[in-house]
């Protein structure tokens, strides 16, 4: 879809960040916007200020995209008010910051959690609105936010990076079981910068990580939630043809970061 004006699109997990920065582009680009949050009421009126700034509808619904009525309820609001949803950001997530080599870090309910959100959750809002957007003429889009992580095994933990991974392979799955309607892509960004890593590691080694990604990043620069935001717009309304894949977001980050193969 070229052109977003009077579209709509779901955008989990935006009242901070990647999420209130698409859905900030999408409604700058024309498009109506239900805008999902889990805790930060306040930020998400915000965000829902700043697109209809724009001239476009918002929605603003708290809900867990780790319950499947929570999922359902988000489709539907968006249905019942707009009568089609034509984009799907699949944003919300969470992490608990452990050391990958401190295994006690981390147990069953930590991985059932991350899970719960980061994977099963996705999963959840695609079934939601699959229907709608397989009954439209001109079917949907569907954008998955899933990480660096995914490709290098690097990240806040062990269960979040295996869960970016899940969400990974789940993007390739979804997008050759819900073709032609449906085209499902993903970004991998890698260092965001922002308050959601600095709050997890705390100011001194969010930093730190900072300076070391921005060295030894080939762009010399690190992701920010807006330029992240750019590439969800690319995948929404760039080339028609493109559905499966992953784009990493990382200034070129990863080129020194992939795993080696042994010989």
């Amino acid at each position: 879809m070229k052109d977003l004006a009077d579209r709509v699109a779901i955008v989990t997990g935006s009242s901070s960040g990647v999420g209130a920065a698409t859905a900030r582009l999408l409604a700058s680009e024309g498009c109506h916007v239900l805008i999902n949050y889990n805790s930060n009421e306040e930020g998400a009126n915000a965000v829902a200020g700043d697109c209809e700034a724009h001239g476009v509808e918002t929605l603003v619904l708290r809900g867990n995209v780790a319950e499947d009525s929570d999922c359902i309820t988000m489709a539907t609001a968006a249905i019942d008010k707009w009568g089609r949803i034509d984009v799907l950001l699949n944003n919300a997530g969470t992490t608990k910051f452990v050391d990958h080599a401190n295994l006690d870090g981390l147990d069953k309910d930590d991985f059932q959690h991350i899970y719960g959100v980061n994977v099963i959750g996705a999963y959840q809002m695609v079934r939601a609105v699959n229907g709608q957007m397989q009954d439209q003429e001109e079917g949907g889009v569907v954008v998955n936010v899933a990480s660096i992580a995914a490709v290098t095994g690097f990240g806040s933990c062990v269960a979040y990076a295996a869960s970016k991974g899940a969400m990974v392979t789940m993007t390739l799955s979804l997008a050759r079981a819900l073709a032609p309607k449906l085209r499902i892509n993903a970004v991998c960004p890698g260092f965001i910068e922002g308050d959601w890593l600095k709050d997890g590691f705390g100011e001194e080694r969010y930093q730190a990580l900072l300076d070391f990604n921005r060295k030894n990043a080939p762009l010399g620069v690190t992701a920010t939630a807006e330029t992240v935001a750019d590439a969800i717009l690319y995948f929404i309304s760039g080339p028609q043809v493109v559905t499966g894949e992953t784009m990493i977001v990382d200034g070129g980050r990863h080129l020194s970061m992939a795993p080696l193969s042994r010989r």
